[in-house]
């Protein structure tokens, strides 16, 4: 038996041994953009106030805070962070699940918004925002009183769905004693039979998974390559004097993200995983766009989704309304070139990806290709991307579930606080929720 289904027995175990007791007794001077590095200083501590953010939540007031996380015993992350779009507005929660690696509440304050999100092993997503808005509502303007509130609510709510079950058993008599025992035994052979039906099934995942991972990791190749590619044809010299120091931080974030996607890539080993190379394009492509146009003189452009019909385009420039083979019309991000084409009433340059030894538009392609288009686009809203995609074969596969992690319904496996476990899932898809609920102040 595999490590992991060991360990997921042994849970299953504690779990139902706890079931059956019940029924005995009742029982740095720059904002910090790298969400990896973020998530490294919370595995530690869990409060991570940016130096830029100081004013919103002093030295002393963090570690008063995290003094009393620990002392609640609730794996709650707190992250107070300025208003910076590097950040990935309300995707940051996502990241910062990601990067931090552990499940449980993430709180943020992003200038001056402030939400949570988490995951449903912990307490359900639509639990954690609504504690959040509750606490604004009660302490405007005031992040230090939101956030102790905040802590207070959630140990409250976790402690109390621990305590669920514990009221009302009965003394433990030599009938009781003697039921329980049938009760667990009877329990343990449903459980052994669960596990082994679950370590088919999961089984047959991973296999689906490596054989759809394989089919987009060609796509994702491509990708890096062109990207890589537009950075050298840059000619930018950072120690020139013409550039500015803007423009060496656009540059600076341009080569991290590069760096990052071909990291993520190498270490990928399920078709979730291609989300977080995506991504890191996506966020290069537009630092890439950003430094152009300092370069120029014009004006910085619009943070815009990426060209839906080749995300390796950059950043789109406008709507454009184009439908797919025998699908309806729709409005759609474009890059200018595709944007021209298809308002002439010629064809968009279309990326397509290997599939079955042959190429196809990526909105053809597939379920394997979700992900892979999460990462660019998931960043835009929940929404967005079934609604370029309705009426295509990705679309179509597209779960109810759908999330900005371009995730379906069965992506990933939650262990228990602090474990780790396999990381799957994101918005509104029931594994990890939740979201900014408003502002605590003008200035954050």
């Amino acid at each position: 038996m595999p490590s992991k289904t060991r360990r997921r027995a042994t849970l299953v175990l504690a779990v139902l041994v706890a079931l059956v007791a019940t029924l005995f007794a009742a029982g740095s001077a720059r904002a910090e953009t790298d969400v990896d590095k973020i998530g490294q200083a919370l595995r530690s501590r869990p409060v991570y106030v940016d130096p830029r953010a100081s004013d919103a939540l002093s030295t002393q007031q963090a570690r008063t805070l995290a003094d009393r996380i620990r002392a609640a015993d609730v794996p709650v992350y707190v992250a107070v962070l300025p208003d910076d779009r590097a950040y990935g507005g309300e995707r940051i929660f996502l990241r910062l699940r990601e990067a931090t690696d552990r499940p449980g509440v993430y709180a943020v304050a992003l200038g001056s918004s402030f939400g949570a999100a988490s995951d449903a092993s912990v307490l359900p997503g639509s639990t954690s925002q609504a504690l959040a808005e509750q606490n604004l509502r009660r302490h405007p303007g005031d992040l230090p009183k939101v956030l102790d509130g905040f802590v207070a609510d959630v140990a409250a709510a976790i402690h109390g769905r621990s305590a669920d079950g514990d009221q009302g058993a009965p003394d433990s008599t030599g009938s009781s004693m003697g039921a329980a025992l049938v009760l667990l035994i009877i329990l343990v052979v449903l459980a052994g039979s669960a596990l082994f039906a679950m370590g088919r099934t999961r089984k047959r995942r991973r296999e689906r998974e490596r054989a759809e991972l394989e089919q987009v990791r060609g796509a994702v190749q491509e990708d890096i390559t062109a990207y890589g590619e537009k950075l050298s044809g840059l000619a930018f010299n950072p120690s020139d004097p013409s550039s500015t120091p803007e423009m060496v931080d656009d540059y600076g974030r341009a080569l991290d993200a590069y760096e990052k996607a071909k990291t993520k890539s190498d270490t990928a080993r399920r078709p979730e995983d291609v989300r977080a190379v995506t991504e890191a394009l996506e966020d290069g492509h537009f630092s890439l766009a950003v430094l152009g146009a300092r370069r120029e003189g014009t004006p910085l452009p619009e943070r815009r989704p990426p060209c839906f019909f080749d995300p390796r385009h950059g950043p789109s420039v406008r709507d454009v309304t184009w439908a797919p083979a025998g699908g309806a019309e729709r409005s759609v991000p474009a890059c200018a070139a595709d944007a021209t084409r298809v308002e002439q009433g010629l064809d968009p340059d279309a990326r397509t990806v290997p599939v079955g030894g042959e190429r196809r538009p990526y909105w053809e392609a597939g379920p394997a290709y979700g992900p892979w288009a999460g990462g660019y686009f998931g960043g835009y809203g929940a929404a967005l991307l079934p609604a370029l995609l309705v009426g295509t074969l990705l679309g179509g596969s597209l779960s109810p579930g759908y999330d900005e992690a371009g995730a379906f319904g069965d992506a990933g496996d939650y262990g228990g606080f602090g474990d780790g476990g396999d990381y799957g899932g994101g918005f509104g898809d029931g594994d990890f929720g939740g979201g900014f609920g408003g502002g605590f102040g003008d200035g954050g």
